[in-house]
């Protein structure tokens, strides 16, 4: 369905459920991408949207993201907030949302980052979320997930945005996962394209099904 004029969003699952938002990568209009782990999401309770949105954008894709916001925080039964999950730029954008989220108004019930770019300078706040943890107490509660044969974001990118945040005591926990950058996320890379393709190899299942499981556990709380 249509988020916004001409931005497109797929929807998994029943609009009881918790809802939860999930951001794909740096991959302009790459919702498909993320297929998989949005199918899974939805098998263990979850009302999942999956924004379409644009990083080559002349504003790296921040309307598109704010406005998936506003439509993901429609009529829910669940209107005490939203869980937030991107993948790569996508979870360094919900980074970037969550470390200001007074500032967008907006209520997040939990933040997932996959494999997120925290060294990269984000569309929502133009900043990168390595160097713009606030100094003025802990937010939203961070789950950061990543693989640790990740050869795109190195792990220790997670581990140091994780790092930052325990300095000034905000809830966090890092999760390790034995994938790759894409698989981490349902997803496989094919170099002939250059794209990520949502992916359906028994071994990527396996991780997409861990990966939801782990996501599901914060639904509950």
């Amino acid at each position: 369905m249509e988020y916004a004029p001409g931005r497109l969003a797929d929807t998994y699952g029943e609009t009881s459920s918790r809802r939860v938002l999930l951001w794909h990568g740096a991959q302009t209009n790459a919702r498909a991408t993320v297929r998989l782990l949005a199918e899974m999401l939805a098998c263990r309770g979850a009302n999942v949207i999956v924004p379409d949105w644009n990083s080559h954008s002349s504003d790296g894709g921040r309307a598109d993201l704010l406005n998936s916001i506003d439509f993901a925080r429609g009529p829910t039964a669940h209107p005490d907030g939203l869980v937030l999950v991107g993948w790569s730029l996508g979870g360094a954008a919900a980074a970037g949302l969550s470390l200001h989220p007074q500032r967008f108004g907006v209520a997040l019930v939990h933040t997932v980052c996959i494999a997120g770019a925290f060294m990269a300078r984000e569309p929502i706040t133009g900043g990168q979320p390595l160097a713009q943890v606030p100094n003025d107490g802990a937010g939203v509660s961070f789950t950061l997930l990543h693989g640790v044969k990740d050869d795109v974001v190195p792990v220790t990118i997670s581990q140091s945005f994780a790092s930052r945040l325990r300095e000034v005591g905000w809830p966090v926990e890092v999760i390790e996962v034995d994938a790759d950058h894409g698989a981490i996320a349902g997803a496989t890379y094919d170099p002939i394209s250059d794209r990520y393709a949502s992916a359906q190899d028994t071994e990527t299942r396996a991780v997409a099904s861990d990966v939801a499981a782990r996501i599901a556990s914060v639904l509950a709380c």
